[in-house]
């Protein structure tokens, strides 16, 4: 087979830290702002966000959640309320303490001393204590339960490493928090969420991911049980997608967020929050893209299809687009994953090839070219993204009649969805080795000398306190952490990896994101 001169100037297999960076850029999805931490999205990469937000927005409607909106900014003293909560995001955490600017003397501003603010006010890392006030004055009765909320929001958590779309100081989410009579209700939504994000991870966005529980050291600040969804990334390093934590009855009492039993005595709300953020962007790019740029699914392309008209700016240009013009009213009437299909009809001006290429790092999953030559023919040449090559390092087009491509596009996306997701699972599949029961053979796995070494499925004693302080160290020095304890594990059999005494579940551990 011939060599493949692929879109990009860096493969995979050589960079991939600069492989991401490149599809980002070369994709034309987001670029630095010039503050530290934080990016401009660009129309692409927002296309691709608002899809999975309009994704995930039908299914937390769907369960009774709805939407509200708190502000960006909080007091401090909101925080110190709860101690834990705010220790674990001390560190990360954006506080203004003026409100006004004045010339410095040297031509240009600083804070006015006199414009310092009573209480300084966090900018929202994350907003259970703000919505926790909410909660305290709209609930009183357990006839207000279960009270769900939603928001769409941005938040500010000050990282000192950054990479755009994966941590960003300034990143976009969607944050639920509910509250709950009981235990078990809080528990049962807790489960839903992390369900919905997993239905949405894979369903939608093609990404397969490990379901579980976190150990103590990875829950929440101030949680007493977190749930998340891991995905393996191209490099075999893990990405936390998504997070659903139960808080029990701590963030209430902090709160007081109270209700009137069915008895007539006050209660405490159980409360849950869980979200999901741009993150999943990186982790989509992570998953799917290839040495040529960004391959989206289906499901979550701004656009579906792409019509690219080759124009020689001469009179045959007026027929060459009516032709297109036809074919895209015929995509238009069309549906694909329960919606109408998405679809552009490129008329830039421009060279057809180039064009062409622009549309593949972006990862358009279906790209149509349409020259003279096939409009006579009555065909279209079509270009699916997650199959791009043929067998002599060519484009593999496949020409078809254009109204025979019209009845078949719903069809064909279903297969590159569909097939963008065997990939990824069949990979992950193949990374994750189990049966490793000591500490020498985890370190062997994870020698620095292979460059992508995936995950290891181990079995432990889910030691507490200091004998969880203990193995936390010893995975830290080999880089690794633990990712979850998947919830449908087969039961553990042998000994604990680290301990020596009898294990009681098995959980994964990966180098991560």
């Amino acid at each position: 087979m011939t060599a493949i001169r692929h879109a990009l100037t860096v493969k995979r297999e050589d960079d991939f830290a600069q492989w991401y960076q490149e599809v980002v850029s070369a994709a034309d999805m987001a670029e630095e702002s010039g503050v530290r931490g934080c990016m401009v999205i660009k129309p692409w990469g927002f296309g691709i966000w608002e899809r999975m937000q309009a994704l995930m927005d039908r299914r937390i409607k769907a369960a009774g959640v709805q939407n509200a909106y708190f502000p960006l900014f909080i007091p401090l003293s909101n925080f110190v309320r709860e101690a834990e909560h705010v220790e674990g995001f001390a560190k990360e955490m954006a506080v203004v303490t003026h409100h006004r600017l004045i010339a410095d003397g040297k031509g240009g501003l600083m804070p006015d001393p006199e414009a310092q603010l009573e209480e300084p006010l966090i900018v929202r890392p994350t907003s259970e204590t703000i919505i926790g006030d909410a909660m305290s004055r709209w609930i009183q009765s357990w006839r207000d339960l279960p009270l769900m909320l939603n928001q769409w929001a941005n938040v500010v958590r000050w990282e000192m490493r950054t990479r755009m779309f994966l941590r960003t100081s300034e990143f976009l989410w969607q944050e639920g928090h509910t509250a709950h009579e009981t235990r078990e209700d809080a528990m049962a939504e807790t489960l839903r969420a992390l369900e919905m994000y997993r239905a949405f991870a894979e369903d939608d966005a093609a990404i397969p991911v490990i379901v579980g529980e976190k150990p103590a050291n990875e829950r929440f600040p101030g949680a007493v049980a977190t749930f998340s969804i891991e995905a393996m990334m191209q490099d075999g390093k893990a990405l936390q997608a998504g997070t659903s934590h139960y808080l029990g009855t701590s963030f209430a009492d902090a709160a007081s967020i109270r209700f009137q039993d069915r008895e007539g005595g006050q209660q405490l709300c159980h409360t849950t929050s869980w979200g999901v953020s741009t993150r999943m962007v990186g982790a989509m790019i992570m998953t799917h893209g290839d040495d040529d740029g960004l391959r989206v699914p289906p499901a979550l392309a701004p656009f579906q299809v792409v019509i690219l008209p080759m124009l020689r700016e001469n009179e045959g240009d007026a027929a060459l687009l009516a032709y297109c013009d036809e074919l895209h009213a015929q995509l238009l009437a069309q549906s694909a994953f329960g919606e109408p299909l998405r679809v552009l009809l490129d008329k830039k001006p421009g060279k057809a090839a180039a064009k062409r290429w622009d549309w593949v790092r972006k990862g358009a999953p279906l790209i149509v070219e349409v020259g003279p030559r096939d409009m006579e023919n009555g065909k279209v040449a079509v270009l699916r993204r997650d199959r791009l090559w043929n067998d002599a390092a060519k484009p593999d087009f496949a020409f078809t009649l254009r109204d025979e491509f019209a009845g078949q596009a719903s069809d064909l996306l279903a297969d590159v969805q569909q097939a963008l997701y065997n990939e990824a699972r069949e990979r992950r599949e193949a990374n994750i080795v189990t049966g490793i029961d000591s500490l020498e053979a985890l370190k062997a796995f994870f020698a620095e000398d292979k460059r992508y070494p995936g995950w290891a499925e181990v079995q432990w004693a889910r030691p507490e306190g200091e004998g969880l302080d203990k193995v936390v160290e010893q995975l830290k020095a080999l880089k690794l952490t633990f990712r979850n304890v998947p919830l449908d594990a087969a039961p553990a059999d042998g000994t604990c990896l680290f301990t020596g005494q009898p294990a009681v579940e098995r959980i994964y551990v990966a180098r991560a994101y």
